[in-house]
């Protein structure tokens, strides 16, 4: 699977478990982490863990795929799941406000926000 399927794949997962302001954004010309990020939101402590832990159960069942990395996910505020080319960021609504990656990455033509 390549990064940009990987990258539609995790959005897709997302918003069928309604992640909200789904963006991603191509990296791959900015930083050597990954190819892309995705930045999704949960309206609760609970949606967010739900979110990390449904994407990450089911793309080990579906598609043999387990991120390199976890952090944030029992707590709940914000999760960061790294499928290597692939990034994945959630976070509650304050916490996304205060981070802001989106703002830190994009350069007004790499952020694609995802629609069904």
């Amino acid at each position: 699977m390549t990064s940009n399927e990987k990258t539609s794949l995790i959005c897709k997962i997302l918003s069928d478990r309604k992640a909200t302001d789904i963006v991603y954004i191509a990296v791959e010309d900015k930083t050597s982490l990954c190819d892309y990020f995705v930045i999704a939101g949960g309206r609760s402590k609970t949606q967010v863990k739900a979110l990390a832990e449904h994407l990450e159960e089911k793309l080990k069942k579906e598609y043999e795929t387990v991120p390199r990395r976890t952090e944030g996910v029992q707590g709940g505020r914000w999760a960061v799941l790294d499928y290597s080319d692939v990034i994945v960021h959630l976070f509650g609504d304050a916490e996304r406000d205060f981070y802001r990656l989106e703002r830190l990455w994009e350069d007004g033509e790499n952020l694609k926000r995802y629609e069904d």
